[in-house]
């Protein structure tokens, strides 16, 4: 059975480590000690738990077909005259958009602006560590 230490969980839901324990003493999530006192979650309680906060979040009031958004923080635009490609860190993920150096100018994107970045793919590939 997989297991991810808390501070994986909380990296993995977004969140710090401190907000997963208060959700754990909580208890929202069920989280485990081991033997020699390390807080766990099973993949698969962590899978259900992630499952349960997507749907909870106010994201799943918007009238957006796509249900993959990414907040975080924009660490980089390069740009031309026609396009821009914008860097966005969520977490660990590091997003990359190319969009039209316009839309970039219209929504204020520089370094440093919280922004989301919205994913509808019906090509995603999906690899193992």
């Amino acid at each position: 059975m997989n297991e991810f230490r808390i501070g994986q969980a909380a990296d993995l839901l977004g969140v710090s480590t401190d907000t997963l324990r208060r959700w754990a003493d909580a208890g929202r999530v069920d989280i485990r000690r081991t033997e020699g006192g390390h807080r766990v979650i099973s993949g698969a309680d962590l899978a259900a738990f992630a499952t349960e906060l997507s749907e909870s979040d106010d994201v799943a009031d918007h009238r957006v077909s796509a249900r993959n958004r990414f907040v975080g923080l924009v660490t980089r635009v390069k740009r031309d005259s026609i396009m821009a490609q914008v860097e966005i860190q969520s977490g660990p993920h590091r997003i990359v958009s190319l969009i039209s150096t316009e839309a970039v100018d219209d929504l204020g994107l520089e370094p440093g602006v919280l922004a989301s970045a919205v994913v509808k793919s019906t090509n995603v590939v999906i690899e193992l560590p």
